[in-house]
């Protein structure tokens, strides 16, 4: 535990490590308070994109926990940042909610629903079958196809619920076209990370309840893992997996020194 209490740097998941849904996991806030007393450099880094880091940061200050809007990074963030590069000034038709909408506008981009560059795909509470018949009309159209994380599943306080990459099989399937993911483990998103946080690959962990997209992204970067087993992963699921995190912990509160 010392190898990672030394770590400069922490890139930390929140759903299923910080939090599920309303509720504060055991250990998060000593976690987090640790981080700060150290001076440890982190970031919070999250796939999902339904929240913009101002709104993050609120909720955390409502679960007990003071953090910075500057800690955060979304997917959605990654997303507007990327298509921002590839289409400046471009349109979007997008499935998803006010975090996402928010970073698209705020990257320059126009909402459009007739003839737009692209068909965002993030997290949403109002997915329905209109939505995948205009996504594949607009597809079939010329519209290119991107979702703000390739996650099938994700941990909310009722059990385990339906994320992006699930709601973005449908229209793949119905227009024969691949998605293009950002979010973990797209190593742009673990770039920005590092540039982020100013420090190198080999002084930072990245601690997640994913093999699929945080384990996996740390390996691909170079960073030292850490997988938690308070979100979604299950000691049984790791049998199906080629590769293996350098950590693994019940949750984050048995990083700190113990008292």
């Amino acid at each position: 535990m010392k190898i990672l209490q030394q770590k400069k740097a922490f890139i930390c998941d929140m759903d299923g490590v910080i939090y599920h849904g309303n509720q504060l996991l055991p250990g998060a806030k000593d976690f987090v308070n640790w981080l700060q007393k150290e001076q440890k450099k982190f970031l919070f880094l999250t796939n999902s994109s339904e929240r913009s880091p101002r709104e993050l940061s609120q909720k955390l200050a409502r679960l007990g926990i003071e953090v910075d809007e500057t800690h955060f990074y979304t997917s959605a963030l990654c997303t507007a940042a990327f298509l921002a590069s590839q289409k400046p000034n471009g349109s979007a038709y997008v499935i998803g909610e006010a975090g996402l909408i928010q970073a698209l506008y705020e990257s320059g981009f126009s909402m459009n629903n007739v003839d737009p560059d692209y068909v965002v795909v993030g997290e949403t509470r109002s997915y329905n079958f209109e939505k995948i018949e205009d996504a594949v009309a607009l597809i079939r159209k010329g519209a290119k196809l991107i979702g703000t994380n390739p996650d099938m599943t994700g941990p909310a306080e009722r059990g385990i619920v339906p994320a992006t990459g699930a709601l973005v099989a449908p229209i793949e399937m119905a227009t024969r076209c691949k998605a293009y993911f950002l979010g973990k483990p797209n190593p742009l998103m673990m770039r920005i990370a590092l540039k982020k946080l100013q420090c190198r690959p080999e002084e930072t962990v990245i601690v997640g309840d994913r093999m699929d997209t945080d384990i996996i992204a740390g390996i691909e970067s170079e960073l030292e893992t850490v997988l938690v087993f308070s979100g979604v992963t299950r000691k049984e699921d790791l049998a199906h997996f080629g590769y293996a995190p350098s950590f693994m912990l019940e949750g984050v509160g048995d990083i700190p020194p113990k008292k």
